[in-house]
């Protein structure tokens, strides 16, 4: 045999070119070498439409409905607390730099360089906190009390780390905010409330302020009266 003849033949190409003796070779059915089974199985979007229907048939899919509006509004009125929050026992004092340097270059509108990147930007300098930001525990009603009478809503923002903003605002006569997510008290480092955030020059000042004993028994929240003032 040439070599070229046994590279094609060693490689299976004889199959193709019809190689003499291979011409021979016919198909054969050598039967069944197994036990074999009927598919039974049933098609997945029929099986998932004839659920459906029966949900639709039995109110189930109402009521699943009903079901995902309600936990919706529940975490809206009530949001997940804060994780790792406590009392404060003891008064802490620090301050914050709120200072980030910038990683691309900042621009305005028009393309006019504000900061380049690299450059150390203190909001504070630009901006300066207006309001405190105080954080309580809405469920704590001496918390609570405590900081709408100490802290006006010109003054401050009062944030909830627990409870429910909606359902204070209506015996406070005030709007109510909550940290969602622990991401304020997180880059303020709070662990404890009251928790005060107030302006200090370049930097913000934050306390952590335990109640006196006098302050932290049980307070109720105010009862409106009939024209719709705190009594």
């Amino acid at each position: 045999m040439r070599p070229f003849a046994a590279l094609i033949a060693a490689s299976g190409l004889a199959l193709l070119v019809g190689w003499p003796g291979i011409s021979g070779l016919r198909a054969a059915d050598y039967g069944q070498m197994g036990q074999t089974f009927p598919i039974i199985e049933t098609d997945l979007l029929t099986t998932i439409e004839t659920r459906l229907r029966t949900l639709e048939a039995n109110g189930g899919i109402e009521r699943m409905q009903r079901q995902m509006q309600e936990q919706a509004v529940a975490s809206v009125r009530r949001p997940k607390p804060v994780d790792g929050m406590a009392p404060a026992s003891v008064k802490r004092e620090w301050l914050f730099d709120p200072s980030i340097v910038t990683e691309d270059d900042i621009v305005d509108a028009k393309g006019n360089l504000i900061a380049a990147r690299g450059t150390r930007v203190n909001p504070l300098d630009m901006v300066q906190l207006s309001q405190a930001l105080v954080f309580v525990d809405g469920d704590n009603a001496a918390e609570l009390a405590w900081a709408v009478k100490t802290w006006s809503d010109a003054r401050a923002k009062i944030i909830f780390v627990s409870g429910s903003p909606f359902d204070a605002m209506k015996p406070w006569q005030r709007r109510f905010y909550f940290d969602q997510g622990g991401t304020l008290t997180a880059k303020f480092g709070i662990r404890h409330t009251p928790a005060v955030v107030s302006a200090a020059g370049a930097n913000l000042k934050i306390s952590e302020v335990p109640l006196p004993p006098a302050a932290a028994a049980p307070a109720r929240a105010p009862v409106l009266s009939g024209g719709g003032k705190v009594s």
